[in-house]
Parts: structure tokens; sequence; C-alpha cells
């Protein structure tokens, strides 16, 4: 059987959750498939809204365009920004099928329940993704996208209080939105959808896991 080989790009500079990012893609993948992540060296080092989006796009398509060429294997490309930064450009011209994290969180999150809600970083975020929800068509499903008011980095800090803020945050939607599943609006939050779901007694969706899935059925 011939190899998946997934490249997951981090639009953003911070190497450390690209590797956050990179464990819960392989975690995710079934046999067969090969994970490489990597990130620009240039750009912003979070990914909060649109401003921070239209920073990261040079480095993003720079790299996109420079491993494409160099490394005829890759199968698949994920985004790993929940913005989908990029997204509908690179799904244009890329020789490969391409997937956003927030695109197959939103399908997921879908198919799990008829009405769902997003739980993100800052609000800066919002206008965001709810214009990405409208572009897949998938506004109507979702009741409402929140901001949990977490900085991105903030969850790579170990003692920061960014978990115990996204939980109030979920159970807010789930006594406020009457929706049936969460999906997770950061790449930074990927290593918290299993125990969130176990939680909280309803599907918990990261955006990384559900792209992975999405990559190797379109690769294959």
């Amino acid at each position: 059987m011939k190899e998946t080989h997934i490249l997951v790009i981090n639009p953003n500079t911070t190497a450390s959750m690209t590797n956050k990012i990179a464990a819960a893609a392989r975690a995710a993948a079934g046999p067969g498939t090969r994970i490489t992540a990597i990130n620009p060296l240039q750009g912003p080092a979070a990914i909060q809204g649109a401003a921070d989006g239209a920073a990261a796009l040079p480095g993003l398509n720079v790299l996109f365009d420079r491993t494409l060429e160099t490394d005829q294997s890759i199968s698949a490309v994920i985004i790993a920004c929940f913005d989908d930064t990029g997204l509908f450009d690179l799904k244009a011209r890329s020789p490969v099928p391409v997937v956003g994290i927030g695109e197959a969180a939103y399908h997921v999150a879908s198919v799990a329940a008829p009405r769902f809600s997003v739980v993100t970083t800052l609000p800066v975020s919002v206008p965001v993704l709810e214009g990405n929800l409208q572009r897949v068509g998938l506004a109507p499903r979702c009741a409402r996208v929140r901001a949990s008011d977490v900085p991105v980095l903030e969850l790579e800090d170990p003692n920061s209080d960014a978990r115990q803020r996204i939980e109030a945050e979920i159970a807010t939607a789930l006594r406020m939105d009457g929706v049936g599943a969460i999906a997770l609006g950061c790449a930074g939050m990927a290593d918290l959808a299993a125990d969130l779901t176990t939680r909280f007694q309803v599907p918990v969706i990261d955006g990384v896991a559900s792209a992975v899935r999405f990559a190797e059925m379109v690769a294959k």
C-alpha cells in the first residue's frame, strides 16, 4: 500500500505549538500515514484575528510553495490554524488536496450534533470564524462562536489558567446555546479534546485530528 504523506503547516512561528500539533496529528493518523509538521520562520508568533492572518500569508505561501516543489511525496496538506489562514487561495492552486482545521472541525461537529458552538481564543478571532462558517455553508448549524478570552500563546504556558477559562466557556455554551457538540477553535487546544469530551459528555471536536482524517480520505 502506498504511504499517505500529509504535510501539516502551522502558519505561525511558534515551534512548541507546531510540536503539539504534530503530536495530535500523529495520534489521529491511521496506519500507513506519515505526518510532517512545519512552520515558517518569519511572521506572527500567534494568529489572533484578521491582521495576524494577513501578516502570516507571505511566510505561509513561501513555505507551502517551496515544500511542495521539493517533496513530491506529499499527498495532502493541512493548514493548522483554526482561522483557516490562506486556505481557499491555497486550495485553488495546490496540486494536492488542502484541508483547514477549522473547515474540518465544522464538518465533524455538524455530523456529531444537529447544532454546535465554537469555543475559540480571543474576541478578535470571532468575526474571522463567523465568516469562514458562512463560506463553508455551516453557519446555520453553528449556534454561536464564543471567545474564552485566552490568548493563543497562553495555551503554551503550563502555569496559565487557560484550560479553566476554556472549560467555563464550554459549560456556558452547553447551558445556553442548545448544542450537542463543541468545536475547539484553536490548534493549540488540540491536546484538550479527549479530556473535555469525557468531562462534558458531548463530542468536543479537535480540528487537527478532524483534518487528518479528512486529508487521509481525500488523498486516497
